[in-house]
């Protein structure tokens, strides 16, 4: 593929003397990326950076084929946070530079974004540096590739690949993300009732702490699972008009625990 030799020879001309911090998530194009880093020859070592909310089926995919990769776990599990902090939003994502753009300090960071992958990205360079963190520069090798060339790629390589992408995922990250769409997130709650057993409590402990400071902006909703609800689904419901599904807390005996133990 001429793309993938494009992709190498990227690799190589930018290559830090140190190596190269590579973000792997689990992703299709983080393993394409990791791919193309080894084909290279380049100095790296890769890190997954875990969020505490990611599907399962991920986290045992990264464990079972990239036993090198390095897991960089947070302080606190993105419950523990959400209790603290609030919930986010599409407008204020707080949980994306805590969890998942929180490595590569004073390193050259290799990623797989793509132009393609959204209008934001579109603007995006192959060689930039972070403007959060100017110490940090990121290296996107992958950047002028489709999705199509992703695919062509991992099948003509037979790289191995996460099953949700067989299963109707179109993208894989954290669960009930608010960057997704209604409807993935309320087939994320049926398919990992677990999962939203656990958002249950946080939500309640997170209704109950605002309450009892007395924070006047919890007042739109009566109760924890109304605030549950609206952030959900984004405060709308789908075209037939039909509530979100939820799930009693009772599901597991401590979700909170049973998250930060993933």
């Amino acid at each position: 593929m001429k793309e993938a030799e494009i992709a190498i020879k990227r690799l190589q001309q930018f290559e830090p003397s140190e190596g190269y911090y590579l973000a792997f998530s689990g992703g299709k194009d983080s393993v394409v990326l990791l791919d193309l880093a080894k084909n290279a020859g380049v100095k790296h070592d890769a890190h997954y950076s875990v969020t505490t909310i990611d599907p399962p089926e991920l986290v045992y995919f990264i464990r079972r084929y990239h036993p090198d990769v390095i897991w960089d776990r947070p302080e606190k599990a993105f419950l523990t946070r959400l209790v603290e902090k609030g919930f986010p939003l599409r407008q204020n994502r707080w949980c994306c530079e805590e969890y998942k753009e929180r490595g590569g300090t004073g390193r050259v960071v290799l990623t797989g974004i793509r132009a393609a992958e959204s209008v934001r990205r579109n603007k995006r360079r192959m060689v930039e540096v972070c403007m959060k963190d100017p110490s940090k520069r990121f290296v996107h090798p992958m950047i002028d590739w489709t999705e199509r060339q992703i695919w062509s790629y991992i099948r003509s390589n037979d790289i191995s690949y996460c099953e949700l992408y067989d299963q109707g995922f179109d993208r894989i990250g954290c669960l009930f993300c608010p960057m997704i769409y209604y409807k993935r997130r309320q087939s994320e709650i049926r398919r990992y009732p677990r999962y939203a057993a656990a958002f249950h409590k946080a939500f309640q402990k997170l209704y109950a702490r605002r309450k009892e400071a007395g924070a006047k902006s919890i007042d739109r909703w009566p109760d924890w699972y109304a605030m549950f609800e609206w952030w959900i689904g984004d405060g709308h419901r789908d075209e037939r008009g039909q509530q979100i599904m939820c799930f009693d807390s009772d599901d597991v005996t401590d979700p909170l625990r049973y998250l930060e133990e993933q």
